[in-house]
């Protein structure tokens, strides 16, 4: 267990940044629903991660290890889309992201490592034990995110598949809601209340 002390993120710029990435993923659906375009609607998506990124930075004053990641690739994959003219690259994005999340949280634990803590920053604080459990949690459910989206996407309409992500996004956060409990009975002495952790932070 370590003894290390930090000063938590604030609870309220948590909160701010997944209300910007939901107003921004809500924007691509928009985007979509009434243009019928994958990739105008990708252009919404392109500049919405640019300006999450952005709010992020200023309401944290620094940029949260994960929703970088994940912003970065939404704009990596985005611009792909865009200039290949190739819808199949931002939907196989969120296959992509998530794969290698689930690849770097489950590979860690044999190893006794933890990224996890690293990528979630100061948003909880818990014991070493609590992390090892967390790790596995949100591994297998970045893993089962991945196999979920290839089987919607390869499958299934594109207006089915812009609901499955905004229905995702909200499941994502009834899961970050489930692990406070969990949270709660190993959080070290020092550490605050926490929010939600959402294992979706963004497009």
């Amino acid at each position: 267990m370590t003894d290390e002390t930090t000063t938590p993120a604030p609870k309220s710029g948590q909160w701010i940044r997944q209300a910007v990435d939901f107003g921004a993923l809500l924007a691509f659906a928009a985007a979509y629903f009434i243009t019928r375009d994958m990739i105008k609607a990708t252009w919404v998506l392109v500049i919405a991660s640019s300006l999450a990124l952005a709010t992020g930075f200023l309401v944290e004053k620094r940029f949260a290890p994960l929703p970088l990641i994940t912003g970065l690739f939404a704009l990596v994959f985005g611009t792909m889309t865009i200039v290949f003219h190739d819808e199949s690259l931002i939907k196989i994005k969120l296959t992509v992201q998530n794969a290698l999340l689930a690849v770097v949280l489950l590979g860690s634990l044999p190893l006794n490592k933890s990224p996890f803590k690293y990528l979630l920053g100061d948003a909880i604080r818990v014991t070493d034990a609590a992390w090892r459990v967390l790790t596995l949690r949100y591994g297998l459910y970045f893993a089962t995110v991945a196999i979920a989206n290839e089987l919607i996407w390869r499958t299934q309409s594109d207006g089915t598949w812009v609901q499955f992500r905004v229905g995702l996004f909200i499941l994502a956060i009834v899961f970050g809601l489930l692990q406070i409990p969990f949270i709660m009975k190993h959080l070290l002495p020092t550490a605050g209340e926490p929010g939600p952790t959402t294992p979706d932070p963004g497009l």
